[in-house]
């Protein structure tokens, strides 16, 4: 089977809280304009500005450091910027009406720690009025085997499925995933892949942060490059691949630790 070929799996109904008859007429569903922020005496974003389209994957890449989960978590409301605008859904980020439409993966969820995964995506459906069912997102996830074990003994792959399951229960109209397939098989990888193009064709707008290239070359519809929390370029893949593979294009515009 190639990379470029979804897994022979049956997935679960994907379905954003979104009507389809209404795609066409919506707006980005992120607009992130002139951002900046510092922490302490460092300056984490820098100018940044960035968009998201419902129905296409948005692949944030950047080595560590360039702030791709700081841009997140201004975009969820946990951080607020010095300066600049962030636009979710129609909405402020971070505002209730924005937060109840959208979706998180985080690269780690340390509250959850204590309960056990059905408990759990049985109470995060509970929050919602259209969820998708848990148990199915349990099978298609290769939850089952370990949906009865507290979340802290799970191996990290393991709680990364969980945390992928949790950020799209709630049929979210935009979903950021951080990381979404890191310490995952090949198998489960496949498994996310499948589920991410779900989303897409859902109208989900989805930000992707991810470290593996080939990963951003087969979901992606657009790529935005960040290093030292600046936007070094953006484009279609097509476009920024004509002629070199996407790694050699993350080497060239970038610097360990995301350096300037």
């Amino acid at each position: 089977m190639s990379d470029s070929e979804p897994p022979a799996v049956a997935r679960p109904a994907i379905r954003s809280c979104r009507q389809p008859s209404t795609l066409s007429a919506v707006p980005a569903a992120l607009n992130v304009n002139e951002v900046n922020l510092k922490l302490g005496e460092n300056q984490v974003l820098a100018g940044l500005s960035l968009s998201a389209e419902p129905g296409e994957v948005t692949a944030v890449l950047g080595p560590n450091g360039a702030g791709k989960t700081t841009l997140i978590r201004c975009c969820t409301g946990i951080f607020q910027p010095d300066s600049g605008s962030i636009e979710v859904l129609g909405a402020p980020a971070g505002s209730p009406s924005a937060n109840a439409r959208i979706g998180l993966m985080p690269q780690s969820v340390g509250a959850w720690s204590g309960i056990k995964p059905d408990e759990l995506l049985d109470y995060l459906a509970s929050l919602y009025a259209d969820p998708h069912p848990s148990d199915e997102l349990i099978q298609f996830l290769g939850l089952t085997t370990f949906a009865r074990t507290p979340y802290r003994r799970l191996s990290g792959g393991q709680q990364q499925l969980v945390n992928l399951a949790g950020a799209i229960i709630g049929r979210p109209e935009l979903v950021f995933l951080d990381e979404p397939t890191a310490g995952l098989d090949p198998h489960a990888r496949r498994d996310v892949w499948s589920l991410i193009r779900a989303l897409r064709a859902a109208g989900v707008a989805v930000g992707l942060t991810t470290h593996d290239m080939a990963e951003a070359e087969q979901l992606a519809d657009h790529v935005v490059l960040l290093n030292a929390g600046r936007v070094v370029t953006s484009g279609k893949v097509a476009e920024l691949t004509a002629g070199k593979r996407l790694e050699q294009l993350f080497l060239e515009l970038t610097r360990p630790g995301g350096r300037p």
